[in-house]
């Protein structure tokens, strides 16, 4: 039996089978676009990009540190629903539209967001995201407790 946003799969695999869970949150904006949330496997949660989204899928603010917190929230919502915190990050991967704007306002959002021993990061500009009022998107990698 699952918990409440978690979908259990099953792969066959090399004469074996593993067992994969895809994380949800209600309600679940990526469902339409056929993308998980995260994926739960192998002792490690993969979140799926967030943005700068609420929970009815509507941009939060123009402004890059408002939607930064509102990605780092959307994050943490997908971790807590995985059974897992902010705090269990190893790996962020953060892309922008605008580096050399959106520099010191990423320094912040790590400060506010992340702790010490802080977790492996990468910072890459894009030329755009999904949408074209979104100036960040954040993914990450965290330990499944």
């Amino acid at each position: 039996m699952s918990t409440p946003g978690v979908v259990e799969a099953v792969a066959e695999e090399a004469g074996g089978v593993r067992g994969i869970q895809r994380i949800a949150t209600t309600p679940d904006w990526y469902e339409p676009y056929r993308i998980s949330q995260a994926i739960k496997a192998g002792g490690l949660i993969h979140v799926s990009g967030q943005a700068g989204i609420d929970e009815r899928g509507r941009t939060v603010s123009d402004d890059f540190s408002a939607q930064g917190r509102q990605a780092f929230r959307n994050v943490e919502r997908v971790l807590a629903e995985a059974g897992a915190s902010l705090a269990d990050v190893v790996k962020v991967g953060i892309f922008v539209t605008d580096m050399a704007a959106a520099l010191p306002h990423v320094i912040t959002l790590r400060e506010e967001f992340l702790s010490q021993p802080y977790p492996a990061d990468t910072l890459l500009e894009v030329s755009s995201l999904a949408q074209p009022e979104w100036r960040i998107e954040v993914e990450v990698t965290a330990l499944a407790r």
